[in-house]
C-alpha cells in the first residue's frame, strides 16, 4: 500500500525535502508539524517513510471522509475525535506506537491553520502531554506547498501542473527541563510554544519571509470556529 501512496505523492508534486539528518536514527519520536490544508498528511507521511520510518498520523476523523480519506486509512492513521473523551484514547494509541519505535506525525493545532496569510496559529496541548509523558524527540517539521494542489478547506485538487512542495525538518527541540514538573496549564504551554515557535522558524526559512510577531488565537476569534471559505480581516494584538 506504501507503494501505491508513493507514487500517488510522487504524481502529485515535486519535492524539496530539508533537515532529514535531524530525525533520530533509533528509537520513536514525535513529529510535530503545521497544518494548511487537508492534504497535508500524504506529503509528510511520505516525508517521515522515505526518511526510513513507518509514519502513523493523527489526524482529526473529519480528513476521513475528505479527499484523501482512502488514503489515511490505506496507511492506518489514527483518527482522532476531537473534543470528546475518545481523543484521549488516540492519544494512548499513537504513544503505544512510539514505544514500538514508530513515528508519530502529529499536527499540534488540531484543525487547519486560521492566519490569513496561513502561518501556524495557537496549538492544543494533546502533543506536549504526548511528549512530556513519553520523554521521546520532538521533531519541528515545517511544510509549504500542499496548499496549492488542493486549498485551504477546498474541495476539488488541482493536480496538474505538479506543484512543488518542500518539507523541512529541524532539530529536536529541547523539552526536557519539563519532564519532571507536574503537567499544568503552564508546563503544557510552555512546552507547545517552544514546539511550534521551532515550526513557525522553520516555515519561514522556507517562505523567506518574516512571521507575525503574534501567533494567530483561534480563541479570541470567535468567527473562525467554523469552516470558512473566506475570512474577514483579523487584527493581530
Amino acid at each position: 500500500m506504501a507503494f501505491c501512496v508513493r507514487h500517488l505523492a510522487f504524481s502529485l508534486w515535486k519535492y524539496d525535502w530539508r533537515g532529514q539528518e535531524n530525525l533520530p536514527r533509533k528509537g520513536g519520536f514525535i513529529a510535530a508539524a503545521n497544518h494548511v490544508t487537508e492534504i497535508d498528511p500524504l506529503p509528510l507521511a511520505h516525508f517521515v517513510y522515505d526518511s526510513g520510518y513507518e509514519p502513523r498520523i493523527l489526524a482529526k476523523r473529519a480528513l476521513f471522509d475528505s479527499p484523501v480519506g482512502f488514503a489515511l486509512r490505506w496507511t492506518n492513521m489514527i483518527p482522532v475525535d476531537r473534543g470528546t473523551k475518545a481523543s484521549a484514547q488516540s492519544l494512548a494509541d499513537a504513544g503505544k506506537l512510539l514505544g514500538d519505535g514508530a513515528a508519530v506525525v502529529i499536527l499540534p493545532e488540531g484543525t487547519l491553520t486560521r492566519d490569513p496569510d496561513l502561518w501556524p496559529m495557537v496549538a492544543k496541548s494533546g502533543m506536549a502531554r504526548m511528549a512530556l509523558a513519553s520523554k521521546l524527540p520532538v521533531v519541528p517539521i515545517a511544510q509549504w506547498g500542499a496548499h496549492k494542489t488542493l486549498p485551504r478547506y477546498g474541495r476539488v485538487p488541482s493536480p496538474f501542473p505538479r506543484k512543488k512542495v518542500v518539507v523541512s525538518a529541524g532539530e529536536p527541540v529541547d523539552l526536557s527541563d519539563l519532564y519532571d514538573r507536574p503537567f499544568d496549564s503552564a508546563v503544557l504551554t510552555e512546552a507547545t510554544e517552544r514546539v511550534m515557535e521551532a515550526i513557525t522558524s522553520q516555515l519561514a526559512g522556507i517562505r523567506g519571509e518574516e512571521p507575525p510577531k503574534h501567533r494567530f488565537d483561534l480563541r479570541k476569534h470567535p468567527e473562525y470556529q467554523a469552516k470558512r471559505t473566506d475570512y474577514p480581516p483579523v487584527e493581530r494584538p
